[in-house]
């Protein structure tokens, strides 16, 4: 039996597929999210890689740093729907600053037993030392625009005065 099991990453609430016992029964939501994804249940490196607009040679990055994992046909790479997913999560943490070894703490976390809760906890920690970052970077950000703003205030005056002189001698 597959189980839809919910891992929220980056504001995103997603449904991994997992196999458990035959007693399991998802909930109405998780049916309507389970149901919300692609027909398809395997994908090529070509076609995650047009859906995300990211080049194949970024995907096969993200799976050398062992955010992706898909099984192999020969040389052919073939992606699950737990692939796409995890690829989706990883390109909205990088939106959100997160590095890929964030992102893959946050997996690894979810991977493992009773690392929900865990899972949770930390992704918290990483959204507010991310929060404290972006806080900083627009406090750097609007001290250098007033230090920009004086300065052209500064050259504005200076012209206004030479015009002024200009004018008034000639």
């Amino acid at each position: 039996m597959i189980q839809i099991k919910p891992l929220l990453l980056c504001g995103l609430l997603i449904y991994y597929d997992v196999y458990v016992n035959e007693n399991f029964e998802p909930s109405a939501m998780q049916l309507r999210e389970r149901d919300a994804l692609p027909n398809a249940t395997t994908y090529t490196i070509s076609e995650l890689a047009r859906e995300f607009d990211v080049t194949t040679r970024a995907i096969r990055f993200y799976e050398n740093r062992g955010l992706l994992n898909p099984r192999r046909e020969g040389q052919k790479r073939i992606y699950s729907r737990r692939d796409r997913t995890r690829l989706k999560l990883t390109l909205r943490g990088k939106r959100l600053g997160m590095t890929l070894a964030e992102i893959k703490e946050v997996f690894d976390l979810y991977d493992s037993a009773h690392g929900e809760e865990r899972q949770l906890a930390r992704y918290l920690e990483i959204l507010e030392e991310k929060r404290q970052l972006f806080l900083q970077q627009r406090q750097d950000l609007e001290d250098a625009l007033g230090e920009l703003e004086d300065s052209m205030g500064r050259c504005r005056r200076i012209l206004d005065s030479k015009h002024r002189r200009e004018g008034v001698g000639g």
